[in-house]
């Protein structure tokens, strides 16, 4: 069964800026889905549109079979939605949130009581569930947050880059939680993040975005296995975009060449082989080496591959457009 299915959705906003231009994907029910790309590439968008917030200019949608226009309240009855920013009331206890969302949702009495104890119990707020809740730490916000989006015991939850701005610990345990819903609960997940480890570690199957389009899609090792021996990174001393490709591009192997500023990354049969003649070339004219590292195939590399450049070039790419746009 499908819990998710997009087809074709589009959608442009005020002075031509498309966010979504044909996106189309299936999310089995019962799996973690990552959409997996840099900041603006249209995974916000698309959760919006799947969870009734937005309408597609054109295209169709379901979540649990049910058409998200046609069909929007009983898709909100369906799902659970924690966004990028905070859905909790600063001014209320943890508990307090909770017992919102629950009669918000039909939850009465000792059900409720239950649910609320159950929730804070999981999420690891039960000592600090009389407190307000802008009292906690981000990362307990955040699991305030999810616990708010599971109190209805949805079919499926959408989360929208829930680990950005955390601490590697306070991110590892979220991560151990939303594999927990997966596995014990049966719940069909789907993941935003910019993350690539995330990407990595929590996915069962990913669409890789750019532009507003899925450039690539499959499980985490299909999309890497695609990609056949190294890749290898240099980094220079000093900026020689232009210089460091002729340098390296000459060479026998070497192929997927990209240079961004001081950074020099390549794929190559044999990494062990290549660095060498690698540095020599770069050295040959004149260009000195600070370091040369070897590594398998990552999903940066299937996103370089895909896409034409890496996540932290797409990145750089939306933060100075949005700059220029203020």
């Amino acid at each position: 069964m499908r819990a998710i299915e997009a087809s074709d959705l589009r959608k442009a906003y005020k002075g031509g800026v498309v966010a979504l231009d044909g996106l189309s994907f299936e999310v089995e029910a019962g799996t973690i889905f990552g959409l997996l790309g840099p900041n603006g590439a249209g995974k916000s968008t698309t959760v919006k549109i799947l969870t009734t917030l937005s309408r597609a200019d054109s295209g169709e949608a379901r979540v649990t079979g049910l058409d998200v226009v046609r069909d929007a309240d009983r898709v909100r009855r369906a799902i659970g939605v924690v966004g990028q920013r905070p859905g909790l009331d600063p001014e209320a206890t943890g508990r307090e949130n909770l017992e919102m969302q629950a009669e918000f949702y039909g939850l009465v009495g000792s059900e409720r009581r239950e649910r609320v104890t159950e929730l804070l119990d999981r999420l690891g707020l039960a000592d600090a569930g009389g407190r307000l809740a802008k009292t906690y730490s981000g990362g307990m916000q955040r699991r305030l947050d999810v616990a708010l989006g599971l109190v209805h015991r949805p079919k499926v939850l959408f989360l929208d880059e829930p680990t950005t701005g955390l601490d590697p610990e306070v991110r590892g345990d979220l991560w151990r939680e939303i594999e927990r819903l997966a596995r014990d609960d049966e719940m069909t997940i789907l993941l935003t993040t910019h993350y690539l480890e995330e990407a990595d570690r929590l996915a069962s199957a990913l669409a890789i975005v750019d532009r507003g389009r899925i450039v690539a899609e499959g499980t985490p090792d299909e999309l890497k296995s695609e990609l056949r021996g190294d890749t290898v990174q240099v980094e220079l001393s000093e900026p020689a975009n232009g210089d460091a490709s002729m340098a390296v591009r000459r060479l026998a192997g070497v192929s997927e060449l990209s240079v961004d500023g001081k950074l020099l990354r390549a794929r190559v049969d044999n990494g062990a082989a290549a660095v060498p003649s690698i540095v020599t070339a770069l050295e040959r004219d004149g260009l000195s080496v600070a370091s040369a590292t070897i590594a398998r195939p990552s999903l940066d590399d299937v996103y370089l591959r895909h896409a034409g450049r890496s996540f932290e070039e797409a990145d750089a790419e939306t933060d100075n457009a949005r700059k220029e746009a203020a």
